[in-house]
């Protein structure tokens, strides 16, 4: 295809242009054992509202810092504070529940959908996360059309990224090539790692 052979600036300038993702999620349907595919089943199910909970006041303390100052760095691409808290609460509850950094989950959106709930994808990767509607066949109930809920779309992406990186035996650049179907090639995780420096939070 001619937009494999574009630079990455200029597959960044399209995207603005366009309105398309910059880097589209393209998983590849490959097998995995048994095992797996059930302790995906597992954490897809689950579909208990994200409501985090805290040991200390310490620790509630801080995620409310976290979520002030995501809430403002968001701002543009969110502009509505109900939708913007919605998603910054849902993201950081899916991401710690993958055992995941929620600055690389934020850091893999931007790069996935810029923060587009309905994006989907020349290959058709739908949402936040980018997911491959395959998925939904291989451990969910074959419904792609849940994709594009908020909460079902993180918890799929999360929990995909959280396999892929024990398949990789925690190498997080192999893992994100794998993600988005370029195991091996730098571009990918190179810009998802240059994202998520953008989202971490220092107290």
């Amino acid at each position: 295809m001619v937009i494999r052979r574009l630079s990455s600036r200029a597959l960044i300038c399209a995207a603005v242009v366009l309105g398309a993702p910059s880097h589209a999620g393209n998983q590849k349907e490959e097998a995995i054992a048994d095992s797996v595919r059930i302790a995906l089943f597992n954490a897809i199910k689950d579909a208990r509202p994200p409501r985090p909970q805290f040991a200390n006041i310490d620790d509630r303390i801080k995620y409310l810092r976290w979520l002030g100052e995501m809430s403002e760095r968001l701002k543009k691409k969110l502009p509505d504070w109900q939708v913007r808290r919605e998603f910054l609460e849902t993201a950081w509850y899916e991401s710690k529940r993958a055992g995941l950094d929620p600055a690389l989950v934020l850091g893999l959106i931007q790069v996935e959908s810029a923060f587009r709930k309905y994006a989907v994808s020349p290959v058709g990767a739908h949402g936040y996360m980018q997911v491959m509607p395959f998925w939904t066949r291989v451990v969910g109930d074959g419904d792609r059309r849940k994709l594009f809920h908020m909460q079902t779309n993180l918890r799929y992406g999360c929990a995909i990224l959280r396999m892929y990186i024990d398949m990789e035996a925690g190498n997080l650049y192999l893992a994100l090539g794998r993600y988005n179907g370029s195991r091996g090639q730098p571009q990918y995780p190179n810009a998802v790692l240059d994202a998520w420096k953008r989202w971490e939070f220092n107290i």
